[in-house]
């Protein structure tokens, strides 16, 4: 789909069906309920006008008149400020800073992780990565336990990261055992927000059926 930034008053995300990174930013649109168009793109080729707006060639890429944002994270926090309401990062600043770091820390540690299921079409390396990714999430099991959400009370952009890899976990092969009863009480209550059944693409719904 060809759209042209400097010519729409919505803004536009251009998103993979499929993606990690696109998912959590759907997520966080489908939370404040940000009206927004969502440009899908499917297959190897993106769109010309993706291509020349971003140097990286990557989505999501967040067109927000003459702003262009390419790095999932640094979109996730612009919508969170631009549109405060719900807020999904604390205000007290020691808060928001362990936030950020359990960002970082879930990209470091599951994205890369989930990313080699994503990017291994012949599923050579995935034995490991399987293995790699089910001890990580169940390191953090007793932080599931702890809040309603991870870390907190409140929904946030953490839960927005967390949220598209737990949804993902059946399709890429990956059992937590019996070990995890805290995380599939928290993807229960996660999945079943009304906000993350929107945010999900036909083929994400797919990958749990």
């Amino acid at each position: 789909m060809a759209v042209i930034a400097n010519r729409r008053s919505v803004m536009t995300l251009y998103s993979r069906p499929t993606c990690l990174h696109s998912h959590r930013t759907r997520l966080v649109l489908a939370e404040k309920n940000i009206n927004i168009e969502i440009a899908s793109v499917d297959g190897p080729d993106l769109p010309e006008d993706l291509m020349d707006l971003n140097p990286y060639h990557t989505v999501p890429t967040l067109v927000d008149r003459d702003l262009v944002l390419y790095d999932s994270r640094v979109i996730i926090e612009y919508l969170d400020e631009r549109f405060p309401h719900p807020p999904l990062m604390p205000v007290d600043p020691v808060t928001r800073a362990q936030f950020r770091l359990a960002l970082y820390r879930i990209e470091h540690d599951w994205y890369a992780l989930a990313e080699q299921f994503e990017d291994d079409a012949e599923k050579k390396a995935t034995g490991k990565a399987k293995k790699m990714l089910k001890e990580s999430i169940l390191a953090s099991a007793e932080l599931f336990e702890a809040k309603q959400f991870f870390l907190s009370d409140e929904f946030s952009l953490v839960d927005c990261t967390i949220a598209p890899v737990l949804w993902r976990l059946p399709h890429y092969g990956v059992d937590l055992g019996n070990q995890a009863e805290a995380i599939e009480a928290y993807m229960s209550r996660v999945f079943a927000r009304s906000s993350f059944q929107e945010s999900l693409t036909e083929l994400e719904q797919e990958m749990r059926l």
